[in-house]
């Protein structure tokens, strides 16, 4: 900033220039005094500085660093030091106190170790899988769960607490189990994991299998047949068949029942085929085999005139249905002794107790007047109660290499039948 002008005192005024030996002075003299002391380094007078001035404030000039021991002036020029943010940082560190510096490195640490331990049973769980899956010549691999902690601390001792595995589709016979799951504690481990691992002592297992009525419906080769629960210990069976050209309904009831310690089996009960709205078959040796009529169809068959006449005109169904050969005779002509042997009500539930195999046969007319194909009724006839059972039964036993496991409480849940499993005192792989 440019300083103030100071100035100058009122001269007195000059003689007249008839004075003698006094001269005037020129007036641009004056104006020169008023100005500020000539700056050779300022020449224009407006307060600058050049750049060589700022360098000289950060310890020299460019061109030419001072020289040392010259003052303040002379301090010899040095670039920054850009590492000082990184010193400050440390320095900030080493503030820290040493509990706290302790404590980090603690969590730190253990943070390691915990990712290290769960790192080591994941690698256990995938080998125990391949293990179990070529040991039991599983087609799917099963899924293996790997309980407490640290695992370290087990491996070392060579004592697992709790393995749980889940097997999916076991092979069992005619069918596929599934599910299998199993709990197994108390595991002794021969050998050393995950390298040398050859066997395990387990202490106890417990679990449960599934034979899912789905996979029922689908292995037992009667794809158009399904299974439900029918109750604690049966199961109900109903879909269609085909018979002769003609689908005919199946239903039957097969009982659950445990075969030995290791297996399962049920037997089928209450088979029938019905032709629809018409007529049910019977195989044998059910109670009453053959094919009867519906209730709602001989109800209808006797309100029909041609269709009584039509039975009444064969002496053995004539004499199955009560009516002696007199007076069937004369129904066939008298419509008034007709409609008395109809209306009786004895009349319907004996034509529902005749069993019309014999008579399709034998008088195929006889069977179409009725609404029963004869070629549906021969073919009835001749299936087989094994031919039929083999379609619904099954059995299955669970793998021989699964030894000292035993099936117990057997029942039936909405999925499909279920049984637990126990075992105690098991060897897996060599345990010498």
């Amino acid at each position: 900033m440019r300083s103030p002008t100071r100035i100058r005192s009122p001269q007195p005024p000059y003689p007249h220039d008839s004075s003698p030996g006094v001269h005037y002075r020129n007036p641009y003299e004056e104006l020169a005094d008023l100005a500020d002391p000539y700056d050779p380094n300022d020449p224009l007078g407006l307060g600058l500085t050049s750049d060589d001035d700022d360098d000289a404030d950060l310890g020299g000039r460019r061109d030419k660093p001072a020289a040392s021991g010259s003052g303040d002036d002379g301090e010899q020029w040095s670039p920054p030091n850009h590492r000082r943010s990184s010193r400050r940082r440390r320095g900030r560190f080493r503030a820290v106190p040493r509990t706290a510096k302790a404590l980090i490195g603690l969590v730190v640490l253990a943070l390691l170790l915990v990712l290290g331990d769960r790192w080591a049973v994941m690698y256990a769980e995938r080998k125990a899988e391949q293990e179990l899956q070529k040991k039991l010549n599983l087609a799917t691999a099963p899924n293996v769960t790997i309980h407490g902690f640290p695992f370290l601390t087990q491996v070392l001792g060579k004592d697992l607490q709790q393995v749980d595995i889940a097997v999916p589709d076991v092979a069992a016979d005619r069918v596929s189990l599934a599910e299998v799951r199993a709990q197994v504690q108390d595991i002794r481990i021969v050998g050393d994991l995950p390298s040398s691992f050859r066997g395990a002592r387990v202490g106890r297992m417990k679990g449960d299998v599934l034979l899912s009525f789905e996979d029922l419906s689908r292995e037992l080769g009667a794809s158009q047949v399904r299974f439900r629960a029918l109750g604690p210990n049966s199961v109900r069976a109903d879909g269609k068949l085909p018979v002769a050209g003609q689908q005919v309904s199946l239903h039957a009831q097969a009982h659950i029942r445990r075969q030995g310690d290791r297996g399962i089996s049920t037997s089928v009960t209450d088979m029938r085929l019905d032709i629809p709205g018409i007529a049910t078959y019977r195989p044998g040796p059910e109670p009453r085999p053959g094919l009867y009529l519906h209730k709602k169809a001989a109800t209808q068959i006797s309100e029909d005139s041609e269709k009584v006449q039509a039975l009444l005109s064969i002496p053995s169904v004539a004499e199955k249905l009560g009516v002696p050969p007199a007076e069937a005779g004369q129904a066939l002509n008298d419509e008034r002794k007709l409609d008395e042997i109809t209306g009786s009500p004895r009349f319907v539930p004996a034509l529902l107790a005749v069993n019309l195999v014999q008579a399709a046969n034998d008088h195929p007319q006889l069977a179409r007047k009725l609404g029963i194909d004869p070629t549906v009724a021969a073919a009835l006839a001749r299936m087989k109660v094994p031919e039929l059972t083999n379609k619904l039964e099954l059995s299955f036993q669970l793998p021989e290499k699964a030894k000292g496991i035993r099936l117990a409480n057997i029942g039936v849940s909405p999925e499909g039948i279920r049984a637990d499993l126990t075992g105690a005192g098991l060897n897996f792989g060599k345990t010498r």
